[in-house]
């Protein structure tokens, strides 16, 4: 019996990497094992995404000091966090809902996702589990905490900005950008989180409502992929590692497997297209801070 959903195992045997993903997928448990209990207890962030009561799925970050996030027993995580009143996620997340997430420690590039059902908790979160797993390390840029967390949530003032279509100023932004990450859902609504990266410019602004990134070599499991196949609904976020503010953006997606598209731009096995319908930017999201990024010696040049 396999674990993936029939879009994932579609886009891998297109792909050509069934063996691949078979084995990759013998890493996915429903528990979480001693070291990355370790591991979580330590990261004073957790990227989170999921799908709103209007059917858009969107990305977030919740935020905390060491030992916010914490494993309450092999299946349940802890979090205590919600996100702020601007966060588009914070509607879902005042109610059960299932989750993607991924921890990342960009100091030593580890990273761990995990999905499943969340349920409030007094002031935060708690997480029964269905898929845990650890990724390569791959195009994470390098980053050290520079000013840590002291509290959950954001701190001081926060404001908040929508509308249909990128400002010059965000577009800037995207298009000098190393980092966002991924929420996607499959058409049950299983949530998934996931990473991408490259040097800066390897996101392209196409237009104020539309975006284009390559999909580099990776896992083999085509989760975000497979999901785009019977649902093209997906959330971005790109944080501002200086300033701790969030760009939300929420459209549709679609994979581009042109092989003549792919071949133009460095990496590539294919390319992604985000059609955006709603953009919310939020200042002072969070807390943290970062240092300047040391590239991934994977990221391919532009």
């Amino acid at each position: 019996m396999t674990i993936y959903h029939p879009g994932e195992v579609e886009v891998q045997r297109r792909a050509g990497l069934e063996s691949a993903a078979s084995s990759s997928g013998q890493a996915i448990k429903d528990t979480i094992p001693p070291i990355a209990a370790e591991f979580l207890a330590a990261q004073p962030m957790v990227v989170i995404g999921g799908t709103d009561r209007h059917g858009q799925v969107w990305s977030s970050l919740l935020t905390g000091p060491a030992g916010f996030m914490r494993a309450a027993d092999e299946h349940t995580l802890a979090i205590e966090a919600l996100p702020g009143p601007h966060d588009p996620l914070a509607e879902l997340l005042s109610d059960q809902a299932h989750v993607g997430m991924i921890a990342i420690e960009p100091a030593t590039r580890r990273r761990m996702r995990m999905n499943g059902t969340a349920s409030p908790e007094g002031g935060g979160l708690r997480v029964n589990l269905d898929q845990v797993f650890a990724n390569c390390p791959k195009y994470l840029q390098k980053r050290k905490l520079t000013v840590p967390a002291t509290g959950a949530g954001p701190t001081g003032e926060t404001s908040a900005s929508r509308q249909p279509a990128l400002t010059a100023a965000q577009q800037l932004r995207i298009t000098t950008a190393d980092t966002f990450f991924l929420a996607t859902a499959d058409e049950r609504g299983n949530a998934d989180a996931s990473h991408r990266g490259g040097n800066p410019g390897f996101v392209e602004v196409l237009s104020p409502t539309k975006l284009r990134w390559p999909d580099y070599v990776g896992n083999a499991m085509f989760m975000t992929l497979g999901n785009l196949l019977v649902n093209p609904k997906a959330g971005l976020l790109i944080p501002d590692w200086d300033s701790g503010s969030f760009l939300h953006l929420t459209g549709t997606a679609s994979t581009d497997w042109n092989p003549e598209h792919a071949a133009q731009v460095p990496g590539a096995q294919r390319l992604v297209e985000f059609d955006i319908t709603e953009v919310v930017e939020v200042s002072g999201a969070s807390p943290l801070r970062w240092s300047a990024p040391e590239y991934s010696r994977f990221n391919p040049a532009l």
